[in-house]
C-alpha cells in the first residue's frame, strides 16, 4: 500500500513538474547612470514576441517551462546582452546595459524607417532571413514570400532582367532607398536590380512599406517602398567563400570579407561576385558581375562611412517573350536577332545583348550630439553607362534619317544593318536628416534632398549592309534629359497617451525636368515641366494590451509621369500627374507562438496611369491617365512557431483592382484610325484578385533545416478590357529547400543548401504584353508571354574562414 502511495505521490509530482509553468521577472537599466531602459526588447529563445519594457524598465515574461532558455535583452544604443538562464522556479533577473561604444548605423535610415509605433503597414526582413532566401538569383528571390509581391524574369529563370509588383504596381512606382538614398533612375522612376548583380549578398536588413509609407527621397511610392541598409558594424574579421551553382549553366562566385574593428575605430568590409547562367528561354544568357566596398569610422558619437557599389551587366535580350499561339509547342523559344544570310539560312546575331554598367558612391556623416539629438547626411553619386544592341534585318533607310541608297539603277529603300541605343547618365546630391526627442513621448524629424539628374539617350548605326557614302558609325539620334529633384520633410510621433500614439508627415517635393533633342523616331521631343508637389500623412495607433495593437493612417502621393510616358505621347494627349489617397486600417496580434497582422487597404487614384496594352519599341508598355481608378484589399500574414524546431510564414492579400468607366481604343489598320468602345468598369491590368505565399520550416536535428515554400498567384489580364482572351492563368509554384550547417575544426563555418525550385513543375508565365489591332473588320492581335522554368536544381556551399 505504501508503495502504491509513493508512486501516486511520485506520479502527481512529476506531472506537476511537468505541466508547472514559471516566470522571470526584473528590471532593465542604464548601467552608468542607473536609470530604467523603457523600451527595451527582452526575447525568449523559440519565441516570436519580444517583451517590452514600461515606462519603469519593468518586463515579465510568463509560461515558462522547466529547462534552460536564451534571453537576449537590447535597446537602440546599447550594447546588446545574452545570457543562458535555467528555470525551475519564479525568479528575478535584472540586466545593466553598458551605453554603445559606437554610434548606431540605425541612425542612417531612421527618416525612411517605420517602427511599432508608426501608424503604417510594414514589414521587416533581417540578414537571416535574406540570406536563406537568396542563391544565384535577382532581388526577386528575396521578394518573392513578401506579402503582395509578384515577380518575373524575362529569361525565366530570376536571373538577369527581372521584375515584381506590389499590390498590382510595377517598379516604376515603387520607392526603393539604400541607406536613404534613392535607388530609382529619375527619368524611369523603376529600380533595375539587374545593375547591381548579388546586391543582397551586401543588405543587412530590408523594411516592405505598403501602400504610400513614409517614403521621404526620391520617385513617389505609388504602391509601396522599400527601404535597404546595406552591412553594418562587424566587430571581428571575417573571411566567407560561397559557391553556387544550378540547372541552366548557373554559376555563382562571391567572396565576402572584412577587417573588424580596427584600433577599436575602424572596418573595411567588402564582396566580389560573378553570376553566370544560360537562361530556361533560347539564349538568354547573363554575364553579371559586382563588388561592394565600404570603409567606415565609428566614433562613440561619430560614424563617417564610404560606401562603393558597383554592377556590370551583359544579358542577352529576351523581352520580345513568346507568341500565343506557339507557346504550347515552344516553351523557350526566342526570336531576338533573327536573320537571313545569303543562302537563305535562319541565323541569330550573337551579341543582340544589353550591357549597362552602374558604380554608386555613398559619403555618410552620422553624429549623435546627444540621448536627443542626432543627425545624418549622405553625399552620393552614381553614373551610371551602356547599350542595348540589335540587329535589324530589312530596316528602313529613312527610319534613320538617311536616303535611299542608289546602285547603278536600282533604288535601295532597305539595308540590314547594327545599331546600339545608348544611356549614359548622372545622379548625384545629397540627402540630410535630423532627429530630436525633447522628451520620451515625442520624437519630430526634419530632412530633405537636393538630387540632380543628368542623362542622354543617343543611338548609333554601327554597320549598314550597303552604306553607300556614309560611315560604318554614326548617330542617328540625340537626345537629353535634366531632371532636378527637392523635397523637404517634417515627422512627427507624439505618445499623446500611454496606449495611443499619433503621427504625421508633410513632404514638399519641387521637380524641375527638361527634356531636349530628338528620340529614335527622329521626332522633336523638346519639352520642359515643373510640379510642386505636397504630400501630407497622418496616423494614430492604439494599443489595446501587450499583445494587441491597431493603427489607421492616411496618406497622398503625387507622382509625375516617365520619360517614356512623356516622349511616346503626342503633345495634344501629353500624360499629367497622378494622385493617390492612400488609406491603411491595421490590427496587430502579437503571442508568444503566434504573429497576426491584418490590414484594410483602400488606394483611390486620380489620374492613374495605367497600361493600354500598347508597346513601344522594346517592349515597355505605353500608359494613359484614367480618370478614376482604385485598389482595394485585405493582407492578411502571419507566423506560427508552436515548437522550436517548426515554423510556418504565411501571407495572404485579397483584392480588387478597378478603372472606373474605361474606354478602351484599338488601332484599326483598315482606316488608319482607332476604334473606341466604353467598357465601364474593368480590372487593372497586372493585378491579381489573389496572392498568396507560404513558408513552412522544420529542423528536426539542430543544423539541419527544411523549407518548403510555396507561392499561388491568381489570373492576371493583360490589358484593361478584362477579357478572359487576354490573361495570364493562374498559377502555384512549390519550392523545397535543405539547409546544413557545422562547424569543423579547419574553419569557423561550413553551410551546404539544396534546392529544387518548382518541384511540381509548374508551366506557368508571370508576364506578357499584347498589341491589339483591326485587319479585315477582325480584331486581332500581337502578343509576347514569359514563362518561368520548369522543374529546375541549385546547391551551393558557404565556409567562413
Amino acid at each position: 500500500m505504501k508503495l502504491k502511495i509513493s508512486m501516486t505521490i511520485a506520479a502527481i509530482v512529476i506531472c506537476f513538474s511537468l505541466s508547472a509553468q514559471f516566470s522571470v521577472n526584473g528590471v532593465v537599466k542604464n548601467a552608468e547612470t542607473n536609470e530604467p531602459l523603457a523600451g527595451a526588447h527582452v526575447l525568449v529563445n523559440g519565441r516570436l514576441k519580444a517583451e517590452i519594457t514600461n515606462k519603469n524598465g519593468e518586463y515579465s515574461i510568463t509560461g515558462l517551462r522547466s529547462g534552460t532558455y536564451r534571453i537576449h535583452v537590447s535597446y537602440m544604443g546599447f550594447e546588446s546582452i545574452e545570457k543562458d538562464v535555467v528555470v525551475s522556479t519564479n525568479q528575478t533577473l535584472n540586466f545593466a546595459l553598458k551605453t554603445g561604444k559606437i554610434i548606431g548605423e540605425e541612425v542612417v535610415v531612421s527618416g525612411t524607417r517605420a517602427d511599432d509605433k508608426t501608424p503604417t503597414t510594414f514589414e521587416d526582413m533581417n540578414k537571416q532571413a535574406i540570406r536563406d532566401a537568396h542563391d544565384a538569383r535577382n532581388i526577386t528571390s528575396v521578394l518573392d514570400q513578401a506579402v503582395s509581391v509578384v515577380t518575373t524574369s524575362d529569361a525565366g529563370t530570376g536571373i538577369g532582367n527581372v521584375g515584381y509588383r506590389l499590390r498590382g504596381t510595377d517598379e516604376t512606382r515603387i520607392n526603393v532607398t539604400i541607406d536613404g538614398v534613392p535607388l530609382n533612375d529619375p527619368e524611369s522612376q523603376g529600380a533595375w536590380f539587374v545593375n547591381l548583380p548579388d546586391f543582397a549578398s551586401s543588405v543587412d536588413n530590408l523594411q516592405i512599406q505598403r501602400g504610400v509609407g513614409t517614403s521621404s527621397n526620391g520617385a513617389a511610392a505609388f504602391g509601396a517602398s522599400m527601404n535597404f541598409q546595406t552591412l553594418g558594424f562587424q566587430s571581428d574579421p571575417y573571411v566567407e567563400i560561397n559557391e553556387v551553382a544550378g540547372s541552366f549553366n548557373t554559376f555563382k562566385h562571391n567572396i565576402n570579407f572584412g577587417t573588424g574593428l580596427m584600433n577599436g575605430k575602424f572596418t573595411v568590409d567588402g564582396r566580389l561576385s560573378k553570376i553566370t547562367s544560360d537562361g530556361f528561354i533560347d539564349r538568354a544568357t547573363s554575364d553579371l558581375n559586382s563588388s561592394y566596398l565600404a570603409g567606415t569610422y565609428y566614433g562613440k558619437k561619430t560614424m563617417i562611412k564610404f560606401m562603393m557599389m558597383t554592377g556590370k551587366e551583359k544579358t542577352y535580350q529576351a523581352w520580345d517573350g513568346i507568341p500565343s499561339e506557339i507557346l504550347d509547342t515552344n516553351r523557350t523559344y526566342n526570336d531576338i536577332g533573327k536573320y537571313y544570310d545569303a543562302n537563305g539560312q535562319l541565323m541569330h546575331y550573337n551579341n543582340e545583348t544589353d550591357n549597362y554598367s552602374q558604380n554608386r558612391y555613398h559619403l555618410t556623416f552620422a553624429h549623435e550630439f546627444n540621448a536627443k539629438f542626432n543627425l545624418s547626411a549622405t553625399a552620393f553619386y552614381t553614373r551610371g553607362f551602356g547599350y542595348y544592341e540589335q540587329y535589324k534585318d530589312e530596316a528602313k533607310y529613312s527610319a534613320y534619317g538617311v536616303e535611299n541608297q542608289i546602285i547603278g539603277s536600282d533604288t535601295l529603300t532597305r539595308t540590314d544593318l547594327i545599331r546600339r541605343k545608348y544611356l549614359d547618365n548622372y545622379f548625384y546630391g545629397i540627402t540630410l536628416a535630423t532627429t530630436y526627442k525633447p522628451i520620451d513621448k515625442l520624437s519630430v524629424t526634419l530632412g530633405g534632398a537636393v538630387n540632380n539628374y543628368e542623362g542622354k539617350h543617343y543611338g548609333k548605326v554601327e554597320w549598314m549592309q550597303v552604306a553607300g557614302m556614309l560611315p560604318n558609325e554614326f548617330d542617328y539620334y540625340n537626345g537629353t534629359g535634366n531632371k532636378r529633384d527637392i523635397n523637404v520633410y517634417g515627422k512627427v510621433n507624439y505618445q499623446l497617451l500611454s496606449k495611443l500614439n499619433l503621427w504625421a508627415d508633410i513632404q514638399y517635393r519641387n521637380i524641375d525636368y527638361k527634356i531636349g533633342g530628338f528620340d529614335d523616331n527622329l521626332r522633336d521631343i523638346s519639352q520642359t515641366h515643373n510640379w510642386n508637389f505636397v504630400n501630407p500623412k497622418g496616423g494614430v495607433s492604439y494599443e489595446i494590451n501587450k499583445s494587441n495593437q491597431v493603427y489607421f493612417s492616411y496618406a497622398v502621393a503625387h507622382r509625375e509621369p516617365t520619360r517614356s510616358n512623356l516622349t511616346d505621347a503626342v503633345d495634344s494627349l501629353r500624360p499629367t500627374p497622378e494622385t493617390l489617397n492612400d488609406f491603411e486600417l491595421g490590427y496587430h496580434l502579437a503571442m508568444k507562438k503566434l504573429l497576426v497582422n491584418t490590414n484594410l487597404y483602400y488606394m483611390d487614384y486620380k489620374d492613374q496611369l495605367v497600361f493600354t496594352g500598347e508597346i513601344n519599341d522594346v517592349g515597355d508598355a505605353v500608359m494613359t491617365n484614367v480618370a478614376k481608378s482604385y485598389r482595394a484589399g485585405i493582407e492578411i500574414s502571419a507566423v506560427w512557431q508552436p515548437l522550436n524546431w517548426l515554423k510556418w510564414q504565411a501571407n495572404a492579400t485579397f483584392s480588387q483592382n478597378k478603372i472606373k468607366n474605361f474606354t478602351e481604343y484599338v488601332d484599326d489598320w483598315d482606316t488608319w484610325g482607332q476604334r473606341n468602345s466604353l467598357l465601364g468598369t474593368t480590372n487593372i491590368s497586372f493585378s491579381p484578385e489573389i496572392i498568396a505565399a507560404s513558408l513552412f520550416t522544420v529542423m528536426p536535428v539542430k543544423n539541419f533545416e527544411l523549407a518548403l515554400q510555396s507561392k499561388y498567384v491568381g489570373k492576371q489580364y493583360i490589358d484593361n478590357s478584362s477579357s478572359e482572351d487576354r490573361k495570364l492563368d493562374a498559377y502555384i509554384v512549390n519550392n523545397f529547400t535543405m539547409r546544413y550547417t557545422f562547424k569543423p575544426k579547419f574553419v569557423k563555418e561550413i553551410s551546404l543548401f539544396f534546392s529544387v525550385n518548382n518541384i511540381l513543375d509548374e508551366k506557368y508565365e508571370a508576364n506578357a504584353w499584347i498589341y491589339s489591332y483591326y485587319e479585315g473588320g477582325e480584331r486581332k492581335a500581337m502578343d509576347g508571354y514569359f514563362p518561368q522554368a520548369g522543374r529546375n536544381l541549385m546547391g551551393g556551399i558557404s565556409l567562413k574562414l
